[in-house]
């Protein structure tokens, strides 16, 4: 078995691409910014984190409401340098709720909302500075 994906359900499909894809820096794989679906892969690894709009999942599965409500989700990304990547998200138009600060005695972290208000963690791993 193989994790292919972390799939988000949004409403609002272009400005959650617009946060992957321009904010957080994350590669397109076919740069469909009006949906219904988009995978966004980071510079390095394999996993990803795809867009889904909710009412093409809503039709599939007859059941979900038009929104969700509270956070449902927890996007995690790991970075090599926190506080150079915050300020550079910072300047395209992100919000940081919290950090950078330390989590652990081996990691940073810091968190921030995409416009659905799914939550981002970002982290840097201390053991990996050598």
């Amino acid at each position: 078995m193989e994790l292919a994906q972390v799939r988000l359900l949004v409403t609002d499909f272009a400005a959650c691409y617009r946060f992957y894809a321009e904010v957080l820096g994350l590669k397109p794989q076919s740069g469909a910014t009006g949906g219904p679906y988009e995978k966004f892969s980071p510079a390095t690894g394999s996993a990803g984190i795809a867009l889904q709009d909710r009412s093409m999942m809503a039709a599939v599965l007859g059941e979900l409401g038009d929104s969700a409500t509270g956070h449902r989700s927890l996007v995690v990304l790991r970075v090599d340098d926190l506080d150079t990547y915050c300020e550079q998200i910072a300047s395209r138009g992100a919000t940081l709720l919290h950090g950078p600060s330390p989590m652990t005695d081996r990691m940073r972290v810091a968190h921030l909302k995409d416009p659905e208000g799914n939550l981002v963690e970002l982290q840097e791993w201390l053991l990996l500075r050598g």
